[in-house]
């Protein structure tokens, strides 16, 4: 998958959190995690999560994360946990996909 796939994927799965505490889709925009980067560095594309505007940086301190990224993390996870959390259920989704292709077939 070339990133811009990649990309166009997280668009199409939406926000993290709002996906995840209320089974919500939201338009993202992409949050490139800091861990294993150097500062002022991005991470690569495939470690970024889509975050709302409200989740990323418009909801205030304890919703957005560049509001504040302790309190973020306290409510919602660490920026590894949502990764790890939607890249869980892009294979889940994944895996359906392909099952529901195999029964038409």
């Amino acid at each position: 998958m070339t990133d811009k796939e990649w990309k166009e994927m997280l668009v199409r799965f939406g926000c993290v959190v709002c996906k995840k505490d209320h089974s919500l889709w939201s338009a993202p925009t992409l949050h490139h995690t800091r861990y294993g980067v150097g500062m002022g560095q991005k991470s690569d594309i495939r470690k970024a999560i889509p975050l709302c505007p409200n989740h990323h940086q418009h909801g205030g301190y304890g919703v957005a994360f560049h509001a504040g990224k302790k309190a973020f993390e306290a409510n919602y996870g660490s920026e590894q946990d949502l990764l790890a959390w939607m890249l869980e259920e892009i294979l889940k989704e994944e895996k359906s996909d392909a099952a529901h292709s195999d029964i038409g077939a």
